[in-house]
């Protein structure tokens, strides 16, 4: 457990241990914890404090104290837009409470006097899910890169077919020839630096691209349920 707790790529720095309590010496032993194993972490006093701190731009979690002077955790939790995986730690739980807490994303809640072993296990889990947070969020962003790259009737295309459509289904929908949507088929796939067209339906998919298709009345073209997303987010295509 504790080599996983200390794996870093070679590309990113090593994770970091977020600790929001306003008691001095569950901070400092907080720290001393997370420093037998060689796990960066850095401490506030209160919610207010971290807000105007710079939050660190590596995988990271935060643990955090449900009862604090101003904001309290679970406030926190609710109004703050932060993304980092919350381990909430409290002294004064109750189920209410930690159902709260837990329904809202929290990745474990823990009762004071804490556990070492239960609290390493619950950093472990909210770093990898960090870690793979991160990991999607790259992904994404080059895949959108890419989709980006294509041209405005490319990606109308891309779009259609990936959804199941037939080449030409597609074309009865865009008001083009079969062969230009072959064409295009064709010019996307080097594009985007792929090789099968599974490749494609995969990266629809984790752009988010619409799958659903429904037909309309009997002998008119399928239309595509979908709105495609140019560049800029606007629409090129409603059905």
């Amino acid at each position: 457990m504790e080599l996983a707790l200390r794996h870093r790529s070679n590309d990113e720095p090593g994770p970091v241990v977020l600790v929001i309590d306003d008691d001095p010496d569950v901070r400092e032993g907080l720290r001393a914890l997370f420093e037998s194993i060689n796990l960066q972490s850095r401490s506030f006093k209160s919610a207010e404090e971290f807000l105007r701190s710079q939050i660190p731009d590596q995988v990271s979690c935060l643990i955090l104290d449900v009862r604090l002077p101003g904001v309290s955790g679970l406030d926190f939790q609710t109004n703050v837009q932060i993304d980092i995986p919350i381990i909430f730690i409290t002294g004064y739980g109750d189920i209410p409470m930690s159902v709260k807490a837990m329904k809202a994303g929290a990745v474990e809640f823990l009762t004071k006097p804490l556990r070492e072993q239960d609290l390493l296990d619950a950093v472990r889990v909210a770093l990898n899910r960090d870690r793979e947070r991160r990991y999607r969020k790259v992904t994404t962003h080059d895949l959108r890169s890419h989709f980006d790259s294509l041209s405005p009737r490319e990606r109308e295309v891309m779009t259609l077919v990936t959804a199941g459509m037939m080449n030409k289904q597609v074309a009865a929908e865009l008001g083009i020839s079969e062969i230009t949507v072959k064409v295009h088929r064709h010019n996307v796939m080097p594009k985007l630096d792929i090789k099968a067209f599974t490749d494609l339906v995969r990266m629809a998919d984790a752009l988010g691209l619409p799958r659903t298709i429904r037909r309309t009345d009997v002998g008119t073209p399928i239309q595509a349920a979908r709105q495609i997303p140019g560049p800029d987010g606007t629409s090129l295509l409603s059905a």
